[in-house]
């Protein structure tokens, strides 16, 4: 994180259950994310595999970890929440940088009036 602020994230039944499993089904390794040789996965092969599965997908556009920090942005505005709310759970210090979320929302105006 450049200059933000700490943010701690709560899991959910769904993903205890998957991290349960996982320990229980690779026993050898204390990692999450390995690789074929059960060794820790490095942020550069991280990046080797979303770039991948990005051009697998036929986006079109070079994909790289960073733009999933920003769906999970767009993905929370889409869902009605508000801008002060993303601003900390993203660990921004600065609301101009969560506003971007926000304006690209295309329902932000629904029930704006309560009708």
């Amino acid at each position: 994180m450049k200059n933000g602020t700490p943010s701690t994230h709560p899991l959910g039944g769904t993903e205890i259950r998957s991290l349960r499993r996982l320990k229980r089904d690779y026993p050898a390794t204390q990692y999450v994310f390995v690789t074929e040789r059960k060794g820790p996965m490095t942020d550069s092969a991280v990046r080797k595999l979303i770039a991948r599965a990005g051009r697998e997908a036929g986006l079109g556009f070079p994909v790289h970890p960073h733009m999933l920090r920003h769906a999970c942005g767009f993905k929370l505005a889409n869902d009605g929440h508000d801008t002060r709310a993303i601003q900390h759970y993203l660990g921004y210090k600065n609301s101009q940088h969560t506003v971007r979320y926000t304006e690209l929302a295309p329902d932000r105006f629904r029930d704006f009036w309560g009708e």
